[in-house]
């Protein structure tokens, strides 16, 4: 770590090169961008990090990421993703590179909508884009057939009528989100969904009157993306979305270092702040999210590529593992904050 960036709030393309070149690095011939080499596969991290490399220029890389969605699109509109966060560590520094189990979860299954629509909003290929609207378009009826009557998504199609059911408040935040990317993108093809538009207003009204529909396990209060996920997505009056932010940045921030995965580890992941970063400007606090931002360029290698997360009780960087996503969220953040960029603002504004 090198401290370089105390003062930065929205680097050059140039700086940010390196975590570009790492998620190439990581991607397949096919397209495929795991989370890193032999590690597990899922559509939202690949589809996060197409969209940084459609943001750093790398649009032909991009196209083909989302051409491998295309091609591996199962009959019923969903793809399965595997789910790191369930590997052990193989030793105290490294994730396990072992088979990631696989599952049909509805939030995977729909950000490919939010990923096409900023591809379009970057290049303006339209002609490109209507290609995988088909795609982006079986996807999101494959979505709706987990929604539950109160509104709430499952989170897999695995869980439905099982001990494992639930509807993840984070989960069901991006999907507020891609519902709108899908509605927008219908909208650009002069084509209307009204099954997704009232699927998206039901989730809406539960996403910000009913926080009972929501982790009825208990257990996802502890992790940050439940606490900034419904900011970032739109779901909250800016008001109700300021005090939100506000109430939890004691339990979740550890200044200056960053925001902590789980409010009760001493652990700052570096994709975790930089999207607090996108919530933040979601809400017009620029000047708390320049700031947050700044500290993330202590946490890079010598080459300027980015950890996944900082111990602060021990002062090391665990695991040392740099992900293609943890890259991606630090590009996105920065492209939003720089502002001028096409798609800049997809992440942080209502697209409808």
């Amino acid at each position: 770590m090198d401290g370089s960036f105390q003062s930065v709030s929205a680097p050059t393309s140039e700086d940010l090169r390196p975590a570009a070149e790492r998620i190439l690095q990581v991607q397949n011939d096919n397209g495929a961008i795991a989370w890193f080499e032999d590690g597990a596969w899922d559509p939202w991290n690949h589809v996060e990090s197409a969209m940084a490399l459609c943001a750093m220029g790398e649009h032909a890389a991009a196209a083909k990421a989302y051409d491998y969605l295309a091609s591996e699109q199962r009959a019923d509109g969903a793809w399965l993703g595997e789910y790191g966060n369930a590997l052990p560590m193989v030793d105290r520094d490294y994730i396990s590179r072992e088979q990631a189990p696989a599952v049909l979860d509805s939030n995977f299954c729909a950000y490919p909508a939010v990923g096409v629509a900023h591809y379009l909003a970057v290049t303006g290929d339209k002609a490109r884009v209507q290609a995988w609207w088909p795609m982006v378009d079986r996807a999101l009826d494959f979505v709706l057939t987990l929604q539950r009557p109160d509104g709430a998504f499952c989170w897999a199609k695995e869980a439905l009528g099982t001990d494992e059911e639930d509807a993840l408040l984070a989960g069901n935040a991006s999907i507020l989100k891609s519902l709108e990317a899908g509605l927008y993108l219908a909208g650009v093809f002069e084509t209307s969904r009204p099954a997704w538009a009232e699927a998206r207003a039901t989730l809406l009204n539960a996403l910000r009157d009913h926080p009972e529909r929501f982790d009825r396990r208990g257990q996802g209060s502890r992790f940050a993306m439940d606490w900034y996920y419904v900011v970032l997505a739109g779901a909250l009056p800016l008001e109700a979305a300021r005090r939100r932010i506000l109430d939890g940045w004691a339990q979740f921030v550890i200044e200056p270092l960053g925001c902590r995965c789980v409010s009760d580890e001493p652990w700052v992941t570096i994709a975790e702040t930089a999207e607090l970063v996108l919530a933040l400007l979601a809400i017009g606090e620029t000047e708390r999210a320049s700031k947050l931002f700044a500290a993330l360029f202590d946490y890079r290698d010598e080459a300027g590529v980015f950890w996944m997360g900082w111990q602060t009780r021990e002062q090391i960087v665990w695991p040392r593992e740099q992900p293609s996503w943890t890259q991606a969220a630090v590009i996105l953040a920065a492209e939003a904050l720089r502002g001028a960029a096409p798609g800049s603002q997809l992440l942080t504004k209502p697209l409808l």
